[in-house]
């Protein structure tokens, strides 16, 4: 079994130029134009390809040893040129020729090659009088020949030259220079104005290389080699702003994927806390062959998990895991196709990502083609053998790609590993030479066809024949080809008139009447033979005139004022007399009327036509055979008169309905149709709107400015041409309604009004809005009752008046400028009836909890609820009723507001909301604390004094300030100054010692006491002060035993009941305490929540939160948090509720196994029959 190797770049990135050809041209000359962005170079002939070597685990193009960079560079260059352009001389106003050959024996089509002077200039845009770019094909030896010309040679014009060939992603090029040399005769002076002209078509010098016309000559220096330029180092080090100017500088074709690559890489440079050994970058396996996967984790007990792209991967006889001390190993079998994909582990928060490339074993060729000879129309089979069964396998002709086509003449045949190209009927033109690849060689052979000897059975005969006769030409040959009839040496085909047959060796030609045009030389050609069958045929034909081009009746129409030309074929044996006549009068051969007389024709010419030269010319042929006569009509048309002005009859939003009237005079030619022009009234540009004829005399403008006005004009348009425009039509303004009102709802119902709501038009438009008609109607009739006789502005209007027990349906217009706009209907009758709504409080969720405030602070809380009719509010403290002297109540239909301006700590206790519509009740207790800044400690005693140290005890103050004490702060002062000095904060112990005191002072201490409000504002000192002993004493260390800090789990803040909305993210959260560490479990209705996606579960500083994604009513219930360790448990649970329900495929399509949702929705169709 082969090992896994990394990809190899090759297989991804196509070779870059050499450094030296690093420009920015040299970017773009290796794709064409149908090439993808990202190139993949062609692999070797056997299919395989060399794994490149690692460096540090990063792959890249170049880091090889610089003598295997060199020689891969040398290969490359070297693939395509076979003749390299030549460097030159050339004296000034010489000419001088470069060129290069490509050989296209590999090649599918045509290279793309470019010229270059110096780094920069594409001379492709500077072909012209100068320059001349050419390029040729020779079949026969399948060589691309490309030439550049340089024609009178300027001094400018000297300087290096670089030819660059590229065939997807192959690449090759080739510098050169150009001496041009100073002629025997005297320079000529500089034209200022002439080297400063622009080169471009039409001008003088127009081609021209380049601008240094002005520049003083040098003598050309050998450039000197640039050095290697790393572009992985440039690309790490640049801003991403420059990358497109590092790969156009150093001629980075696949700049995407190059791009990747290094973002790869950076990635790999982060360290990682839970591997201590990641996966590589990527991987290479054959079809067929095993991967090895491997990672090392710096804790070994991480649980850690597989995915293929996204999905997590289970143990199978495909999949092995592994586990080696710290290293975790995936092994897969068999590899496929299917198996090239991306691959991540997880450690805990952690990822760490890989490439897997699986490559097809290249496909050999057992068994070649053999070179073939055969006869024309014989059947032709060509055939090879491969290394694998149905294989992919390319055919081709002479380098050119067979398609296996049902149209195709060519058939391509497939049994196991034998591969068939057929042939039915071979041709001439089959010679060639046929090849077939596959991914791992070709093989190649000659299809020969000749044709056997043709003899002549039966030859074709002269004939002569009467006009209106058939003429039937027959003869028979030895094969049965093909073949090809000529008249006087033209090719004849078949037609209506002409029938060519041809049955087995037997081929006729007939013609059922016979034409004069039919006399002539005959012959039969056959096909791929050097030889023909002549015969001779005659046609006697009195004379007639041919007016087959002439329209109906004869007639012929001209434009006024345009020359007619009109010539009529003749035929006759013999020529036959022609006169022309208009009338009684004859027409002779001078004057603006002429008759002119030719062998085959004769001509009528009008100069300058007029409409009096409209009527009938008689033209009359006679000779010796008959006579022949026949009326023309000459009818002189000219371009219609204008149109009236248009009327505008309709306006819309960005629309208007015109019309008109025909014109008067159409010109003598009917009316095809308009053309409509429309401008802005203030502007001169008229805009053409269709360009397309109009047939009827009404149209319909679109895409017009609403507001803007406008004017229209109309062209007729004949046969001849486009009239005048008429008038303009009086100007419009587009204007429109709006669109119909939205939400248009239900807001209230008494026992005889009905108040409606809706929200404005999604569209206004420049018209604005005027105001809302609201109408009604009972139900049964038809009959619109307008509710506001004038317009209202609000979107709330009541209709008053209502008989009790009714049922009325409701629609509101809005009106602006343009009128009414389309109603919006309700889309239910509404019974005039007032109806009980059950009271219901809607207590906000941060009042579900203590609500905090401190002294002084204003308390400002709604509460919304809902009930009708007049629900009625009330509210208690403590059991008792509110004092609103202190307490501020204000109560409306939706909500009910307590307002304390300055909050005290009185105002703390339960507070009592009830809401009653008639005997229903809803009721809702919220809990408001006030806190204050808490008293000083009670005392402050000084333990003992021993070296530089005082040990301090206090008692918690008598007044916490309604909150818990959270520390205290502890100060000293030095007995003489009496400056205090900070040295505790935040202490949460009742005693404390004092260290690093200064020998020989005497010091006073003193306590304050914090909460969450801060510090008690006064602090209790001690009574007496500490002296620091300048003489020392044996200090008998106090015995203490140690401190046991272990502790059963408690919860200090529990889980509350919580309602959530389906679809949105729903978190529960409590916090927990306990030493060692408690372990937490959550748990849902008593089972414990394991491995769910649905479930994320945190604890950080003893705060647990469970956070459950895009809840459903079935994720409703009661949820357990416990806590776990060595003393004990605790438990703390709370019910949630989900609001808004799911329908059963919706559950079934989120994974919820069938059984469970099943029981779900009999839990929800019980609620619903509780509730009814």
């Amino acid at each position: 079994m082969p090992e896994p190797t990394k990809k190899d770049e090759t297989e991804t990135q196509s070779a870059p130029p050499p450094p030296e050809q690093k420009t920015p041209q040299d970017g773009g000359t290796g794709k064409d134009k149908d090439e993808d962005d990202t190139s993949v170079s062609t692999p070797p002939a056997d299919g395989m390809s060399k794994p490149a070597e690692r460096k540090d685990s990063v792959w890249s193009i170049g880091e090889g040893a610089p003598e295997e960079s060199g020689k891969r560079d040398d290969s490359q260059m070297s693939t395509l040129f076979i003749e390299k352009p030549q460097s030159g001389s050339v004296s000034v106003g010489g000419n001088i020729t470069f060129i290069a050959k490509v050989e296209a024996k590999d090649l599918l089509r045509k290279p793309n090659v470019k010229w270059f002077k110096g780094k920069w200039m594409d001379l492709a845009s500077k072909a012209g009088k100068h320059l001349q770019l050419k390029e040729s094909f020779e079949r026969h030896t399948k060589i691309h020949t490309f030439e550049m010309h340089i024609i009178k040679a300027k001094e400018n014009y000297a300087g290096n030259y670089r030819c660059e060939v590229s065939y997807k992603d192959k690449f090759d090029s080739c510098s050169f220079d150009l001496e041009v040399t100073e002629s025997s005769q005297a320079a000529q002076s500089i034209d200022i104005r002439s080297a400063f002209k622009r080169s471009g078509e039409g001008q003088e010098d127009a081609g021209e290389l380049d601008f240094s016309g002005l520049l003083k000559r040098r003598e050309i220096k050998q450039q000197e080699e640039e050095p290697e330029v790393d572009v992985w180092e440039l690309l790490k080090n640049a801003n991403p702003s420059e990358y497109e100017k590092i790969a156009f500088q150093y001629g980075i074709t696949d700049l995407r994927g190059m791009l990747k690559r290094l973002k790869r890489m950076r990635r790999e440079v982060k360290k990682s806390a839970a591997f201590a050994k990641g996966l590589d970058p990527a991987y290479q396996v054959d079809k067929g062959g095993k991967v090895r996967f491997m990672v090392e984790l710096a804790d070994p007990t991480v649980e850690l998990k597989w995915y293929k792209n996204g999905q997590e991967i289970r143990p199978s006889a495909k999949y092995i895991f592994e586990h080696k001390g710290n290293q975790r190993i995936l092994f897969i079998n068999n590899c496929t196709m299917a198996d090239d994909a991306r691959y991540y582990v997880t450690a805990g928060d952690e990822k760490c990502s890989t490439e897997l490339f699986v490559r097809d074993p290249p496909i050999l060729v057992t068994k070649g083609l053999e070179d073939t000879s055969t006869y024309v129309g014989e059947r032709v089979e060509l055939s090879c053998e491969v290394s694998e069964e149905n294989a992919n396998v390319k055919w081709f002709r002479n380098g050119v790609e067979l398609s296996d086509d049902p149209h195709s003449r060519y058939r391509i045949k497939v049994e196991g590993k034998k591969h068939t190209l057929i042939i039915e009927e071979a041709a001439k033109n089959d010679n060639a030479t046929y090849s077939v690849m596959t991914t791992g060689g070709q093989s190649e052979a000659k299809l020969s066809v000749d044709l056997r000897p043709l003899k002549i059975s039966l030859a074709l005969e002269d004939q002569t024949v009467r006009l209106g006769q058939e003429i039937h030409l027959k003869c028979e040959i030895s094969e049965n080809v093909e073949g090809k009839w000529y008249k006087n040496g033209q090719l004849v085909e078949a037609s209506d008139r002409v029938k060519l047959y041809h049955k087995g060796r037997i081929h006729r030609f007939v013609i059922a009447s016979s034409a004069v045009d039919d006399e002539g030389e005959y012959m039969f050609v056959p096909d791929a033979y050097n030889i023909n069958i002549p015969c001779k045929v005659h046609v006697v034909d009195p004379p007639k005139l041919h007016l087959d081009g002439l329209g109906e009746n004869n007639t012929v129409t001209v434009v006024a004022g345009s020359k007619l030309r009109l010539e009529i074929p003749i035929t006759g044996e013999p020529t036959p007399k022609v006169v022309w006549s208009r009338g009684d009068k004859g027409i002779t051969d001078s004057g603006r009327i002429r008759a002119e007389t030719y062998p085959d024709s004769s001509c009528l010419v009008i100069d300058a036509a007029e409409r009096e030269d409209s009527g009938p010319f008689r033209i009359t042929l006679k000779n010796e055979a008959g006579e022949d006569t026949a009326l023309i009509n000459i009818k002189v048309v000219d371009v219609p008169d204008p149109p009236q002005a248009p009327n505008v009859t309709e306006v819309g939003e960005d629309w208007c309905v015109m019309t008109w009237e025909p014109p008067a005079n159409d010109g003598g030619s009917p009316i095809l149709g308009y053309f409509i022009e429309r401008k802005k009234k203030q502007s001169s540009r008229w805009m053409r709107l269709n360009f397309e004829l109009i047939k009827e005399t009404t149209f319909e403008p679109k895409k017009m400015i609403e507001g803007v006005a406008y004017e229209v004009r109309v062209f007729a348009v004949n046969a001849i041409g486009i009239s005048k425009p008429s008038m303009p039509s009086k100007s419009f303004v587009p204007l429109a309604v709006t669109s119909p009102p939205t939400l248009l709802a239900v807001d209230g119902v008494t026992d005889t009004s009905v108040t409606m709501k809706w929200r404005p038009p999604d569209h206004i438009g420049a018209a604005g809005l005027d105001g809302y008609v609201v109408e009604y109607c009972f139900e049964g009739t038809d009959e619109w009752i307008v509710a506001n006789p004038e317009l209202t502005d609000k979107t709330k209007f009541t209709i008053n008046g209502l008989p009790t027990g009714s049922k009325i349906l409701v629609r509101v217009k809005a009106v602006n400028a343009a009128g009414e706009s389309e109603p919006r209907y309700h889309p239910q009758p509404i019974l005039v009836k007032e109806v009980i709504e059950p009271p219901k409080i809607r207590l906000p969720r941060h009042l579900k909890q203590t609500y905090t405030r401190r002294v002084g602070e204003t308390v400002n809380l709604v509460i919304p609820f809902q009930g009708r009719p007049r629900a009625k509010v009330s509210w208690e403290k403590n059991g008792s009723p509110i004092d609103k002297n202190h307490i501020n109540i204000r109560n409306t239909e939706n909500d009910t507001i307590i307002f304390i301006r300055k909050a005290e700590r009185c105002h703390s206790g339960e507070y009592d909301m009830k809401v009653e519509v008639e005997n229903l009740v809803d009721k809702a207790t919220i809990d408001i604390q006030i806190v204050d800044r808490p008293g000083p400690p009670e005392i402050v005693i000084i333990d003992d004094v021993w070296g530089e140290n005082v040990n301090l005890s206090w008692k918690p103050p008598k007044d916490d300030g309604n909150a818990a004490i959270t520390g205290y702060t502890i100060q000293k002062a030095d007995k003489k100054s009496m400056e205090w000095f900070t040295v505790m904060e935040h202490y949460h112990r009742t005693s404390a010692t004092i260290n690093e005191l200064i020998i020989g002072n005497e010091y006073y201490f003193r306590v304050f006491a914090e909460n969450m409000c801060g510090l008690s504002e006064d602090a209790t000192m001690t009574k007496e002060s500490a002296l620091i002993a300048k003489d020392g004493k044996v200090y008998k260390y106090p015995v203490y035993n140690d401190f046991d800090f272990t502790e059963r789990p408690m919860f200090t803040q529990p889980l509350v009941n919580t309602f959530a909305v389906a679809g949105y993210n729903a978190t529960l959260n409590c916090s927990v305490r306990g030493n060692p560490k408690p372990k937490i479990t959550w748990l849902k209705n008593k089972v414990i929540i394991m491995n769910d996606p649905r479930y994320r579960m945190f604890s950080n500083q003893g705060v647990c939160t469970l956070e459950i994604r895009k809840p459903s009513p079935y994720d409703g219930g009661t949820y357990t948090c416990r806590a776990v360790n060595t003393l004990g448990e605790a438990e703390v649970e709370c019910k949630l509720e989900v609001k808004g329900g799911l329908s059963f495929f919706r559950l079934l399509m989120d994974g919820v196994p069938p059984h469970i949702i099943d029981s779900y929705m009999r839990e929800v169709q019980a609620d619903k029959t509780e509730g009814k």
